[in-house]
């Protein structure tokens, strides 16, 4: 990919940023625009909405799966940023200011997301031109999409806005609401949304399909379990992973991992499917190196990461390529290998079983079975050519969990990131590595300034 075409794709995160929550997306394909409720005049025109909310996922730069990514992968340890942009380069300081157009991008679009669902689920309310089966679905995705969202949302930014309808003039002075109420609205909607859904992953046309990008009731149970070990609800931790682990014939641990993140993925819960015909797979345009890193996108991964993963992970060798630029050695994340295909063979996966057995060993170990955990934890380390562990001690037990979760999903999704945070461990690791600009306060992003000029009811995280 030439450095001219990345240029043009940056160009489109202002764009984005200028877009208020009260805004659709436009999306070229009519047949699946975010549409309002007065259309809904059947189950097509119904499941279109859903679609265009995928189609916007895919297509909003500042939400697509790289982007989240890359900025909390900037602000943890997991990425060296070399990028000429000071916007870019502000995660990487840690320096963030509320102008930042990446943050009111990022924060637009996830309430765009939002107030699709919410258009969705007001559209569906008392309509009786859409058939049970499909409305019940709908209804399910669109708790899942407004669930999904408030994750990054609240996870991100601490306490923010609970929108909950379409009423503009009630949303635009929206108060903040603390975060434990943003977690019962996530859990409440996942609830919703694991009632709803069917077990089958469906096509376009409400048929089943093979291919997982749109949510079933296993993905909703599969956030579920992951709100819950970061709300520190372990039982209900491992129920729920419990519940996505035991789908035996649906999910298996992708041993060979290359095909990880392929569409036929065993090991896939939830993807989404590319929608850009020029960048069919934007990690692997903004990831792979062909040169020093530099310009718009010039990051790679960060030393500290790549020399600490064990002698003989499987991951280090098939994840972590490298290339070498006049005597220096530049290694970059290498999950997904093709930028651009004429047939998307990779979709970004969110939701993986992987991810299941690391949230049920975690949450079993707090909840006093270590046997439990070490075998969850060892089945991971298998799969990825590891040696079992046996620990007896909690603590270092949950250091371990920890590392196993850092090699697993470094550039996915900002787990490092969020896992820094939600175990308390981001300032005495950050302290070192990112002295001396580093301040507790920086676990939080900054409400943007833009929202805090037109909703005077907001308020500024602290030290912003």
């Amino acid at each position: 990919m030439s450095n001219i075409t990345k240029t043009i794709s940056i160009l489109v995160v202002t764009i984005f940023s200028l877009c208020s929550c009260s805004k659709f997306v436009k999306v070229p394909d009519p047949t699946t625009q975010i549409v309002r409720s007065a259309v809904f005049s059947d189950d097509a025109t119904a499941t279109a909405a859903i679609l265009g909310i995928y189609s916007s996922m895919m297509q909003d730069y500042t939400m697509a799966s790289v982007y989240t990514s890359l900025f909390a992968g900037l602000s943890a340890d997991e990425l060296t940023g070399y990028s000429n942009d000071p916007n870019l380069g502000q995660f990487y300081d840690n320096a963030i200011i509320p102008s930042n157009p990446y943050i009111s991008g990022y924060w637009g679009n996830l309430y765009q997301y939002i107030y699709g669902a919410n258009s969705v689920l007001e559209g569906l309310d008392n309509n009786s031109l859409i058939s049970a089966p499909v409305k019940q679905q709908l209804i399910g995705e669109a708790k899942f999409i407004r669930a999904f969202s408030y994750f990054y949302l609240t996870n991100l930014f601490g306490d923010v806005p609970l929108i909950l309808s379409t009423d503009y003039k009630k949303n635009a002075v929206a108060f903040r609401t603390p975060r434990n109420q943003i977690f019962e609205q996530i859990i409440a909607d996942l609830t919703d949304a694991r009632n709803n859904l069917i077990d089958q992953y469906l096509n376009a046309d409400n048929t089943p399909m093979q291919t997982r990008v749109r949510p079933n009731k296993w993905a909703a149970s599969a956030l579920l379990a992951r709100t819950y070990l970061f709300d520190g609800d372990w039982n209900n931790a491992i129920k729920f992973s419990t519940e996505v682990i035991n789908q035996t014939e649906t999910y298996q641990l992708s041993y060979n991992l290359d095909s990880t993140f392929l569409t036929s993925s065993p090991e896939a819960i939830w993807q989404l499917t590319p929608v850009d015909p020029l960048n069919t797979n934007y990690e692997a345009f903004v990831y792979i190196l062909t040169d020093a890193p530099a310009g718009l996108f010039g990051v790679s991964l960060s030393n500290n990461l790549v020399n600490e993963f064990e002698p003989g992970d499987q991951r280090r060798l098939h994840w972590v390529d490298s290339i070498e630029v006049t005597g220096i050695k530049y290694y970059y994340a290498y999950k997904y290998k093709l930028a651009s295909s004429p047939v998307p063979v990779e979709y970004y996966t969110i939701l993986r079983l992987s991810e299941q057995y690391l949230i049920r060993s975690e949450a079993r170990a707090r909840a006093g079975d270590l046997a439990g955990a070490t075998n969850d934890l060892n089945m991971v380390r298998n799969k990825a050519g590891l040696t079992a562990l046996g620990i007896s001690d909690l603590t270092p037990f949950l250091d371990a969990i920890q590392k196993e979760r850092r090699f697993e999903f470094f550039s996915e999704w900002g787990h490092r990131w969020l896992d820094l945070k939600r175990t308390g461990k981001a300032d005495s690791v950050l302290s070192t590595v990112k002295s001396p600009g580093w301040q507790a306060s920086d676990t939080l992003y900054p409400i943007p300034q833009s929202e805090i000029q037109n909703d005077p009811n907001l308020t500024q995280n602290p030290n912003y």
